[in-house]
């Protein structure tokens, strides 16, 4: 298979950059890699004006550097490789779930507990659009792969609230179902929930907001940080709901629902 195309087009905040790997910020409604639709126009295609020669070397086998994705309308941060010893590493890192990862979500509604560890099993489902297009989507169920996710309330007012949410496994849509599971569905989610909690944010309330891991060459700790999305904060005004500090809320993680996440899996 050929490289993906580069597309300096395709912009992308960077956070961290040394020999060996990169964080960068994806945009909202950003498709993270090539497919049916959109084979010229994603983070990768991005990434591939930017960092080619490098990201080539890697191939199709390392998957161009990409260790992990973010859905098409979540921004946020993803870790990208760049050499065979980062990638390898990250690889590992992630099996071993030992890659931080955490999201501010603005919802509908509050959960009962402050804070919480969601363990419910999740499938995934395909539906075929046409000859050459499928969609996937998720949903809780019995016969589904175990699913975990700790959270923490940050804030509430009458009309939502602000979660950080900690997805220790990394099933499809995990964050946006288990949330969902729990009355907290996300705001401006199409797939998920009732229709009011759509229509009351311009795009998914959804932003991966921290990475914490050790560096998976040089063993030194990495925790990158982002701030909350611009695009999102006239509705944060609108829920009665505070900005965020990206080094302030976020510093504990999930605070007292890491531990039993941890223990849970």
């Amino acid at each position: 298979m050929p490289a993906p195309t580069a597309n300096p087009r395709v912009t992308y905040r960077l956070r961290h950059e040394d020999q060996h790997l990169l964080v960068v910020e994806k945009r909202a409604r950003l498709v993270t890699v090539p497919g049916v639709g959109h084979q010229e126009d994603t983070l990768l295609n991005g990434l591939m004006a930017t960092h080619g020669g490098r990201l080539g070397k890697l191939g199709e086998k390392r998957d161009w550097g990409l260790v992990h994705r973010l859905d098409k309308d979540t921004s946020g941060l993803l870790v990208v490789a760049l050499t065979p010893e980062a990638y390898d590493g990250l690889r590992a890192l992630f099996e071993t779930r030992d890659v931080r990862k955490f999201y501010w979500a603005v919802c509908r509604g509050t959960p009962n507990k402050p804070t919480g560890v969601i363990k419910r099993p999740i499938i995934e489902e395909v539906q075929r659009l046409d000859k050459y297009t499928s969609s996937k989507t998720s949903r809780i169920g019995a016969s589904g792969k175990p699913a975990v996710t700790a959270y923490r309330v940050l804030q509430s007012s009458p009309s939502a609230a602000l979660i950080e949410a900690r997805p220790i496994t990394g099933r499809l849509h995990q964050v946006r179902v288990h949330l969902d599971s729990i009355g907290a569905t996300v705001l401006g989610d199409e797939a998920y929930g009732p229709k009011m909690a759509r229509a009351a944010s311009p795009r998914l309330a959804l932003h991966s907001h921290r990475l914490a891991f050790v560096h998976p060459v040089t063993g030194g700790p990495l925790d990158l940080r982002s701030p909350f999305p611009r695009d999102l904060r006239p509705m944060l005004r609108r829920m009665l709901l505070e900005l965020p500090s990206a080094e302030g809320e976020a510093g504990a993680g999930a605070a007292e629902g890491d531990e039993a996440a941890d223990a849970a899996v």
